[in-house]
């Protein structure tokens, strides 16, 4: 195992299990130290809940990267999340070149949309912004609409391998080291990951699609890729231990009504322990 320092840069929301409180957890399990940067504060997600409360955080980080840099705390990699808004796409750049190590690993998802459209409360601008951010990562996550969006290919709910193939290549041509493109599905009841590197190497992993989804599970399978990769799984491995570990959490928890606002991951993170450490 290879232990690293990590630090993940995402929103917190108390409740619904998603964003930096399911990056702490997975990241520590992996066997990483891990450093949390709060973009927000939100009581619960949005997603089925009332009118959340919100604190914006973006004045702060400028200053906890100031006192970092002081105490010469820098990072091996960094994991960006939900970020939601273009100031704090901008202030993020540059936290991750005063606060990174030589070398430091860039894995950012985007984090801004799905099923053909943007997240509420997003534009033009952001997608944009947020494109070049994505250009300068080492490892991109994007779902096929916020790949769409960045390179602007047109999005399409039918496709086929070329097309997955020309999304992530637009991807690498726009910049970003290595692509993950997320929720692929070339057959009814799977989904899957898809990968494509600089070297021309691809891969393609697919697995049962579980219901409808449920909130979180992009954020638990980019802590979990990210906690794999950094212990020296392949690129193919660190994707597959990833997609399987969401699969069981989605598993889990999905006939638990009292719990549909998120997996219940932590009862099948000794998988997760024992795939990728």
């Amino acid at each position: 195992m290879n232990r690293n320092r990590i630090l993940t840069i995402q929103d917190i929301s108390c409740v619904g299990q998603c964003s930096l409180t399911v990056a702490l957890p997975i990241l520590a399990a992996c066997g990483h130290e891990t450093v949390i940067l709060p973009t927000a504060v939100l009581s619960s997600h949005t997603g089925g809940f009332t009118d959340p409360n919100f604190r914006n955080l973006a004045e702060d980080l400028p200053k906890i990267s100031a006192c970092w840099q002081r105490e010469h705390i820098d990072f091996d990699a960094v994991l960006t999340g939900y970020l939601g808004s273009v100031s704090m796409i901008d202030t993020v750049k540059e936290i991750c070149t005063a606060n990174g190590k030589p070398g430091c690993l860039r894995i950012m998802d985007p984090a801004m949309g799905d099923h053909g459209r943007l997240y509420k409360g997003f534009d033009e601008a952001y997608a944009q912004a947020m494109k070049q951010m994505v250009a300068g990562s080492d490892i991109a996550l994007p779902n096929i609409t916020e790949a769409a969006m960045m390179t602007g290919l047109p999005y399409k709910e039918e496709y086929g391998e070329d097309y997955i193939r020309s999304l992530m290549q637009a991807m690498l041509d726009m910049g970003t080291g290595a692509v993950i493109l997320t929720g692929v599905s070339y057959e009814p009841g799977t989904t899957g990951v898809a990968t494509l590197d600089r070297s021309g190497a691809a891969t393609y992993y697919s697995h049962e699609k579980i219901g409808k989804g449920m909130h979180g599970t992009g954020d638990i399978f980019a802590a979990a890729f990210t906690g794999a990769y950094l212990n020296r799984k392949t690129f193919g491995e660190a994707a597959r231990i990833a997609a399987d570990f969401a699969c069981s959490a989605i598993r889990v928890s999905q006939n638990d009504p009292a719990h549909a606002y998120g997996t219940k991951y932590e009862l099948v993170l000794p998988q997760l322990m024992e795939q990728a450490r």
